[in-house]
């Protein structure tokens, strides 16, 4: 069973930085399909980063582009999420997604995800 743990969340000022892990326990073969996800209160979860084990491409939802950076090394068990330029309207709850796949799922639709983690607060002050 794929279990997600998710770490490095907190609480920073306007225009500071934080890096996100996750975790893959459980598996022999961890899942090939990976993402970033995001929820405020009062909103639908958000797709933020995406990245695919089998040939490296990575899809960013628009608002992070050229902050955030993900990615996964060659370890395959851990997915990072690097988190620059932070301002407050990106506070929320991050959660780690995985699913296992023969092509890029992207971030444009959760459901494409079979496997969840619990989730980090993150809190950007102005």
């Amino acid at each position: 069973q794929v279990q997600l743990v998710e770490s490095g969340g907190g609480s920073v000022q306007a225009g500071g930085s934080l890096k996100l892990s996750c975790v893959v326990f459980g598996v022999t073969y961890s899942p090939a399909c990976m993402g970033w996800f995001r929820q405020a209160p009062g909103k639908d979860r958000e797709g933020l980063a995406a990245i695919y084990h089998g040939d490296g491409s990575i899809d960013y939802t628009d608002s992070v582009k050229g902050r955030f950076t993900i990615s996964r090394p060659n370890a395959k068990n851990i997915l990072y999420l690097q988190m620059n330029s932070l301002q407050p309207e990106d506070t929320a709850m991050y959660y780690c997604a995985a699913t296992y796949c023969a092509r890029p799922q992207g971030v444009d639709n959760e459901l494409k995800y079979n496997y969840w983690g619990q989730g980090t607060q993150v809190t950007v002050s102005s």
